[in-house]
């Protein structure tokens, strides 16, 4: 074999490699190629005051924020993305294979905020994958069926879950999805309203289906991470504002003084 028959296929085993489509298969291949839309790496460990810095100069909105959608498998997290992020919803959607996101901008306050918002795979055997995703989240929506009653006594697992793997301080909603299922109810509004209160949670009742309080939920929580982080950023800013040291005395004007101001001016 000659050289120069050698080269040509070395560069062309090349060309091939630098052609080949990126696979993504394993939970720290998924780590080390993240999506091109995210900007910066979150700051580690998540802080709601470091967050503050980490708006992306000359972009199209002015905070971004990473939200995880949690939950069993079948209760319609994909859907209820499927329906804020793109007003779509699929009947044949399949259960979602590892992890999936999408984004959409929303205003509050005239900040554009765009929430990049994570769909998580409900199986056994992606939660090694899935659980890697929680850390730089900084809202949450832990979501159950309300036909389903086995979906509603398990989000006590995912919120142990959540709270182990996410920051302490995450935003988190309970969602009852499905509504539109009334004839089916499993788990009584009323039953799922206290435990978010014992837990510390918003509650909100949706359908993916009829797009009913869909929208209400993410404003609500993207809303209320934004309070948060212009709260924190408002204290960080005025704890920085020292009174003067030095004491400024007044002393009264003196009769000559007094008397030379009340002359004409020229």
């Amino acid at each position: 074999m000659s050289e120069k028959y050698r080269s040509e296929k070395s560069r062309e085993r090349m060309m091939q490699q630098r052609n080949r489509p990126l696979i993504l298969n394993s939970a720290a291949h998924l780590a080390s190629h993240q999506p091109s839309s995210i900007h910066r790496p979150t700051p580690r460990p998540y802080d709601f005051t470091t967050f503050t810095h980490t708006m992306a100069e000359g972009s199209n909105y002015d905070y971004l924020f990473k939200v995880v959608l949690i939950g069993d498998s079948g209760v319609g997290k994909s859907k209820v993305l499927s329906r804020f992020t793109r007003n779509e919803f699929n009947l044949e959607s399949k259960s979602t294979i590892g992890v999936e996101f999408a984004t959409r901008s929303i205003n509050v306050d005239g900040k554009t905020i765009k929430a990049q918002i994570w769909d998580t795979a409900g199986q056994e055997r992606y939660r090694a994958i899935t659980s890697a995703y929680y850390r730089g989240a900084v809202g949450a929506l832990l979501v159950y069926d309300i036909a389903k009653h086995a979906t509603y006594v398990n989000v006590t697992r995912w919120l142990k879950e959540l709270r182990d793997h996410a920051d302490s301080n995450i935003v988190i909603m309970l969602v009852g999805n499905k509504s539109d299922l009334k004839h089916l109810r499993a788990v009584p509004t009323d039953e799922a309203k206290g435990f978010s209160t014992e837990n510390g949670l918003s509650f909100i009742e949706t359908s993916a289906l009829d797009a009913s309080n869909v929208e209400s939920a993410f404003q609500t929580i993207l809303t209320d991470i934004y309070r948060i982080v212009s709260s924190k950023s408002l204290e960080s800013s005025t704890t920085n504002i020292e009174p003067p040291k030095d004491r400024i005395s007044v002393s009264a004007p003196t009769q000559d003084a007094s008397a030379a101001s009340s002359g004409k001016c020229c």
